[in-house]
């Protein structure tokens, strides 16, 4: 393994097997959890789901700064092709399945805790399909880098910055205060 690089493909093999071992056991504990019914299984359930939403954050906040960077690099070039290595591994590695597991988590919350009633639950969800828009133009602008088809600049990119923080506020306000 000496010399190896983080952009050859043992590395994301590994680092992809690895996922998909950290998913399934996080699946396994999940449905451990259902099938023992703890009094407090809504604790152990919101729990998952705040940390599914903090990786997907982590990842939805990076991602454009990974873009910044790779409008700078030369397509093509050593850099360009970690750069797109990057943006792949971060989402298919972390960005979609911290999605997609707070949106599960985040229903069945909404389900069973709220019946899906209450305004300040509907804001906040408005606010979370905004934030899945922008997850999926994040995805469709991983695919544009990776065929070097990037039509946007650094500018833009430092603005697209914004928008998870933006919602996250938003978000964590509906959820917390639950204003109406």
């Amino acid at each position: 393994m000496m010399g190896e690089r983080q952009t050859d493909s043992g590395p994301g093999n590994r680092a992809r097997r690895r996922a998909i071992f950290a998913i399934s056991a996080f699946a396994a504990l999940l449905f451990g959890l259902f099938a023992w019914q703890p009094d407090d299984l809504y604790l152990w359930i919101k729990a998952f789901h705040i940390i599914a939403v903090m990786s997907w954050m982590a990842a939805l906040l990076y991602m454009p700064r990974l873009f910044i960077y790779h409008t700078d690099a030369a397509p093509g070039s050593v850099q360009s092709e970690t750069f797109k290595m990057m943006e792949q591994r971060l989402l298919k590695i972390i960005m979609n399945p911290a999605m997609m597991i707070s949106w599960v988590l985040g229903l069945y919350l909404a389900w069973s805790v709220y019946g899906f009633r209450g305004g300040w639950l509907h804001a906040k969800l408005l606010f979370v399909v905004l934030l899945t828009l922008v997850h999926v133009h994040f995805s469709r602008a991983v695919n544009a880098f990776d065929r070097d088809d990037n039509r946007r600049d650094a500018r833009y990119w430092r603005l697209m910055n914004e928008a998870p923080t933006l919602l996250m506020i938003l978000i964590v306000i509906m959820a917390v205060v639950k204003p109406f």
